[in-house]
């Protein structure tokens, strides 16, 4: 199963931390060829190196985009795209929750930051592969949606919104290409210990700490396997819809926390 990564080429945003970072390494594992997206280029190049020390055969490209300016990513894609001319896999990962207001007091600036970067940020690199993957008859594009987008609170109601949105974006995209053969994963992580708790905490480390307190939440790495195992599979099937919470979470409304 896993061999069948091998050679494939993997284009993944928001690669310089968390979820990214870590599936980053495991296609490498597996001996997957990368594409890198991110804002933080000196995070990118930390994880190349990275990678080119522990799978020397892996080809790693890194680039520096903010998936939120659709100019960046058309400026960026031009360039990618001559230098690989294909993509075998997409992973939808960049993404963030900024703050966790109600609706009643929710600010414009967090709105149009998390639009812009989960759901249009989203769209327009699918944009930017959907074409070649189309003219090939081939191609995977797995988006990185949340629980948090099937199952809505009131903490974080907006990026519950825009992983809805993501939700909706790509059952839709399954059914465009449900005569060819590309397929279209979502995969729902729940509660995660990555820098997401921190920038939704605006930087505040003890409300960060106290949102994860008592509580023994997924790794990166977990999340990481299960997006490579989505890709691993046969070209006849695909998983559609994957959810991975930590054992001490039922839903996004009642969690076990140790005393």
């Amino acid at each position: 199963m896993f061999p069948r990564l091998k050679g494939k080429t993997v284009l993944i945003t928001g690669a310089s931390a968390g979820f990214g970072w870590h599936t980053a390494l495991a296609f490498a594992e597996n001996g997957s060829n990368l594409i890198l997206l991110a804002r933080r280029l000196e995070r990118l190049e930390e994880l190349k190196t990275k990678i080119n020390a522990s799978y020397p055969s892996v080809d790693v490209k890194i680039y520096k985009v903010d998936v939120s300016s659709h100019d960046d990513i058309k400026q960026a894609f031009k360039i990618i795209l001559e230098e690989s001319h294909r993509i075998d896999v997409v992973v939808n990962n960049a993404g963030l929750g900024q703050g966790a207001d109600p609706v009643s007091t929710l600010g414009a600036e967090d709105m149009q930051v998390m639009f812009d970067t989960n759901v249009k940020g989203l769209v327009w690199v699918t944009q930017q592969v959907l074409p070649s993957m189309l003219e090939r008859n081939e191609g995977h594009v797995i988006n990185v949606g949340s629980i948090a987008g099937l199952q809505i609170t009131t903490m974080g109601c907006f990026y519950g919104a825009t992983k809805h949105a993501v939700h909706a974006l790509t059952e839709a995209l399954r059914i465009e290409t449900v005569a060819t053969n590309i397929r279209v994963s979502e995969i729902c992580p729940g509660l995660a210990e990555t820098e997401f708790a921190l920038v939704r905490s605006r930087g505040d480390r003890d409300l960060e700490k106290k949102m994860l307190d008592g509580l023994t939440p997924l790794t990166a790495q977990d999340v990481a396997e299960l997006i490579v195992f989505t890709a691993s599979t046969h070209p006849r099937c695909v998983i559609s819809q994957s959810v991975i919470v930590p054992s001490c979470q039922a839903n996004t409304f009642i969690m076990h926390r140790k005393t």
